[in-house]
């Protein structure tokens, strides 16, 4: 091979940082150290700070004068997606990447991240945490979360990527140029949708599993930052659908037609579920006086929702035989979790003194919202056919 050919490419490393002068230091020192020893083409680390409020900024200004193929840049407005924009679209490297201060993600995965976009085999790459061959450590409520949002961008969004929030990213420069445009998000959900801009467009991403260790001293507010990717979701669904995105709309959307199997599946869904909620109506109207409304509640959902699986397993998904029943009965209990944070949810609300009728009513609303959920969990991930199949 000839290496001066091979280090006349370049890859541009973003990490964007805001008050982060604790990890900033070591975490740049270790990336450079890593990339000088074991990255065989040219690179550059661009610390991209967020308008921080500390010493990050005197730090990164230290940093590239103490370390070469180091810069800083500074912006006078936060955002991970601000200064990804900012830096991706001054870029002259053949392909620009970042990832998160903390170095969570093994950065042995790197030169795979970023070989396939300087080969030209794939557009885009991203490090993955849900593929079978990564290895993850991370506390229950992120990877909760983390699933339950790729889950939706799945069955909602029709995303074929499996982890959109990993931060470990690279794509082509040309690539990113023609894509930023289209990208309106500034903060956490840039780069989601950004990949979702590039799979209307037809790119080819490519997907990298990660050894991943979760940092306990993360500065991310999870639960804003799930609302805020809410928010993105709907945004960019209804420009898609209404053509104002700029990108082809998916002939199977344009004429509204359901993804194959699920014509068939949802009478059938709809009949086992009118079934269990009248089922759970009756069995909350029974408890309800001999214990407190709370109790009542997670009792009759536990019982209908035992019951709700298995029917469904049966007539709904067309699974027969008694292979995976358990597992099935166990990860059904988790759309159970989600009914019952739900329901829960709703009747903790409610003032002590609401009539029992008005109770009833906010529980078959919850109940109703809960149903959506737990559709979706079934068919997409505890029946899903390619995931039997791959056993």
């Amino acid at each position: 091979m000839d290496t001066t050919a091979v280090r006349t490419r370049l890859v541009e490393v973003v990490v964007p940082v805001y008050d982060e002068q604790r990890a900033l230091r070591a975490s740049v020192t270790r990336l450079h150290g890593y990339l000088t020893r074991n990255f065989p083409y040219g690179f550059r680390i661009t610390i991209a700070d967020n308008a921080s409020t500390d010493d990050t900024w005197q730090i990164a200004t230290e940093l590239e004068r103490e370390l070469p193929h180091v810069r800083a840049v500074h912006l006078d407005e936060k955002g991970r997606g601000r200064a990804l924009r900012q830096v991706w679209s001054r870029s002259e490297a053949d392909v620009v990447s970042y990832m998160d201060v903390d170095l969570s993600t093994d950065l042995d995965a790197f030169l795979p991240l970023v070989a396939p976009l300087l080969s030209g085999h794939s557009d885009l790459a991203i490090g993955t945490r849900l593929a079978r061959d990564s290895r993850v450590e991370r506390g229950p409520k992120r990877e909760f979360i983390s699933r339950s949002y790729n889950l939706l961008l799945r069955s909602l969004m029709g995303a074929r990527f499996s982890d959109a929030q990993c931060g470990f990213k690279a794509v082509r420069t040309e690539v990113a140029r023609a894509l930023l445009p289209g990208v309106e998000d500034e903060q956490w959900f840039f780069d989601t949708e950004l990949l979702l801009l590039a799979e209307r467009y037809g790119l080819r991403i490519h997907e990298v599993p990660v050894d991943w260790v979760d940092d306990p001293d993360s500065r991310v507010d999870i639960v804003r930052t799930a609302l805020d990717d809410l928010r993105g979701m709907v945004r960019v669904a209804r420009k898609t659908l209404s053509g104002a995105a700029g990108i082809p709309v998916p002939p199977r959307i344009q004429r509204a037609e359901l993804p194959r199997g699920m014509a068939r599946q949802l009478p059938r869904f709809a009949v086992v579920g009118v079934v269990s909620t009248l089922a759970y109506l009756a069995l909350y109207s029974l408890l309800r006086p001999v214990i407190p409304p709370l109790a009542a509640n997670a009792l009759a959902l536990l019982v209908t929702a035992v019951a709700n699986t298995a029917a469904n397993r049966r007539f709904t998904f067309g699974v027969t035989g008694s292979a995976g029943a358990l597992r099935h009965q166990f990860e059904g209990l988790i759309a159970f979790l989600v009914g019952l944070s739900l329901t829960s949810g709703t009747l903790a609300l409610l003032p002590a003194e609401v009539p029992h009728g008005v109770e009833l009513a906010a529980v078959i609303a919850a109940n109703a919202a809960a149903t959506l959920v737990r559709f979706l969990l079934l068919r997409v991930w505890v029946f899903n056919p390619r995931r039997r199949t791959a056993r």
